[in-house]
C-alpha cells in the first residue's frame, strides 16, 4: 500500500517538483491556503488548510503517514500583517508539530538551512530556520531535517535573482559576501534526498547536511550564468559595499522585493558549506554548470496558484513574541494579561471577567469581548474567540491566543483574522498602533518579573 505524504507548501518550488516526480509513488495530500484548480495530477488530493489555525491544520493532516514541511515566510494572507517572518515561522511550526502529533504521523521532514560553523551569530533567516527545526522536533513525531544551502532548479526563486542580475547589468561590482564559499544543491538531488529520507528510521531525529557536487560562490555563479546566457559581463569584487546597501542594490537591479532579498543576503555572507564530519552528510551528483543550465532553459511544473476569499484578505493578523524569563506556561501569562492591563491603564481601560467571558471597557464603552475556549486550550495554549465589542466588525471570525514555544522561553501572542469596525485608515493609525504599543509594554513588564 502506498504511503500518504502531506505537503505543507505544496504550491512552492520544491513542493511542485515533489508532486511532479512522486505523485505515482505516494498518495499525496497537498495543502493550500486557498482553492487550487489542478487537473494535471488526478491522484493528488488537495486540501484547503489555514496553517495559522490549529484545528484546520489538524484536520488537513488526517490520514497522512509522513509530512513534508516546506513553509517559510508565507505571503501575507491578510490586509494587515503585524508580524516578522521569524515570529510567523515559529507559530506555524508549533501549530504543525501539535497537529502532526494529534494525527499520529510517523515522521515530519523539513528542509532547513546550513548553519555556519565559524560563528554562533546566525542571520535572522538562518536563526529562524533553526528555530523552526527545533520547534517541529519538540514533540513526539520524529523529525528529519535536510539542511541545504541554495537550491537551484527551474522555477526556483533564489536562482532567479542571479538570472535577473546577469540579464540587467553589464557591469557588476560584487560585495565581499559574494565570495563566501557555498555548495548549491540541484533540485534533482534535493528530491532524491527527500525520497531517501521518507520512512527511513535511521534518519528519524537527525539533521542531515547536504551539499551539491562542488564548491562555488555567489560571484562564481554570476560568472557561470553569464556564460550560459551568452552575455558578456564584467564581474569583479570590491570591499566597501555595506550589507544594507547590498540588499538595496540587489533588490533594485534584480526586480525582486527587498523582503525576499534581505534574508537571502544575510545568509550568503556566511560560509555555507556542509559539515562532512557529521554522521549524516550527503552530497549531490549534478554539476553546478548543468544545474544552472537547467534552471535557465528547462521547463518546470506549474500549478495554478491558490486564492483567498475577499473576506479573508480584508482581515488583520498580529503575531508578537514575548520574552518569558521564568518559563511560565502560556495559561499563566494569559491570565496575567487582563490584570496587567487594569493596573497599567488604571481606571481608563478595565478588564472584567465573568466565567469564560472577558470584556475590555474604555470608561463605559465595551471595546472588545473575548470568549475563552477551554476545550481547545491547554496549559501551554490559551485560545479566545473575539465575539463582540465596538471595535470588532465581525464576531464570527477572529481569535486571540497565547502559546508557549521554544521550551517556554517565549510566549507567542497572536490575533488572527480580526475584522476591525473602524474605517481602515483610522484603524491603521490608531488601534493597530495601540495594540503594538500595549504588547511592547506587556513584554517589558514580563521581563521585570521576579
Amino acid at each position: 500500500m502506498k504511503k500518504r505524504v502531506a505537503i505543507a507548501g505544496a504550491t512552492g518550488f520544491i513542493g511542485k517538483w515533489f508532486i511532479d516526480k512522486y505523485h505515482e509513488k505516494y498518495d499525496i495530500i497537498a495543502l493550500s491556503r486557498g482553492e487550487v484548480k489542478d487537473s494535471q495530477y488526478p491522484s493528488v488530493e488537495w486540501r484547503k488548510a489555514d496553517l495559522y489555525s490549529l484545528s484546520s491544520t489538524t484536520q488537513a493532516l488526517q490520514g497522512a503517514d509522513y509530512a513534508l514541511y516546506l513553509v517559510h515566510s508565507m505571503n501575507p494572507s491578510t490586509r494587515m500583517n503585524q508580524s516578522s517572518f521569524e515570529n510567523t515561522d515559529l507559530l506555524l511550526a508549533d501549530n504543525f508539530a501539535r497537529s502532526a502529533e494529534a494525527c499520529g504521523l510517523e515522521q515530519i521532514l523539513f528542509i532547513g538551512g546550513i548553519l555556519p560553523k565559524e560563528t554562533n551569530e546566525y542571520s535572522k533567516h538562518l536563526k529562524s530556520r533553526y528555530e523552526t527545526e527545533k520547534t517541529l522536533g519538540a514533540r513526539s513525531v520524529p523529525l528529519t531535517t535536510i539542511r541545504a544551502g541554495i537550491v537551484i532548479g527551474p522555477g526556483g526563486s533564489s536562482f532567479r535573482v542571479v538570472e535577473e542580475l546577469v540579464k540587467r547589468l553589464p557591469i557588476m561590482a560584487c560585495p565581499q559576501w559574494c565570495k563566501s564559499p557555498s555548495e548549491p544543491v540541484d533540485i534533482k538531488d534535493i528530491l532524491h534526498f527527500i525520497e531517501k529520507s521518507l520512512g527511513n528510521q535511521e534518519v528519524y531525529g537527525q539533521a542531515i547536511e547536504v551539499a551539491g557536487s562542488e564548491e562555488t560562490s555567489y560571484m562564481e555563479m554570476l560568472k557561470i550564468t553569464s556564460q550560459k546566457m551568452k552575455k558578456k559581463r564584467v564581474i569583479f569584487s570590491i570591499p566597501f559595499f555595506t550589507l544594507g546597501f547590498s540588499k538595496l542594490w540587489v533588490a533594485l537591479f534584480s526586480g525582486t522585493s527587498y523582503v525576499f532579498v534581505s534574508p537571502l543576503i544575510d545568509s550568503l555572507r556566511h560560509d555555507m558549506r556542509a559539515d562532512e564530519t557529521q554522521a549524516f552528510h550527503w552530497r549531490g551528483k549534478v554539476k553546478i554548470e548543468d544545474s544552472i543550465n537547467a534552471a535557465l532553459y528547462e521547463s518546470h511544473p506549474s500549478i495554478q496558484r491558490s486564492y483567498e476569499k475577499e473576506e479573508e484578505r480584508n482581515t488583520v493578523r498580529s503575531v508578537q513574541r514575548l520574552n518569558n524569563p521564568h518559563n511560565k506556561p502560556a495559561g499563566i501569562i494569559a491570565d496575567l494579561y487582563p490584570r496587567w492591563l487594569d493596573r497599567y491603564f488604571k481606571f481608563i481601560l478595565t478588564a472584567k471577567q465573568e466565567g469564560n467571558i472577558v470584556r475590555f471597557h474604555l470608561l463605559n464603552i465595551m471595546l472588545l469581548e473575548l470568549t475563552y475556549m477551554p476545550n481547545r486550550s491547554d496549559e501551554n495554549r490559551r485560545l479566545f474567540f473575539i465575539t463582540g465589542g465596538v471595535l470588532c466588525k465581525r464576531s464570527d471570525m477572529g481569535w486571540l491566543e497565547f502559546r508557549s514555544v521554544m521550551d517556554n522561553q517565549h510566549i507567542i501572542s497572536a490575533i488572527h483574522r480580526f475584522v476591525p469596525a473602524l474605517p481602515w485608515l483610522v484603524y491603521k493609525y490608531t488601534q493597530a498602533v495601540g495594540h503594538l504599543f500595549i504588547m511592547n509594554q506587556f513584554n517589558r513588564f514580563l521581563m521585570r518579573q521576579d
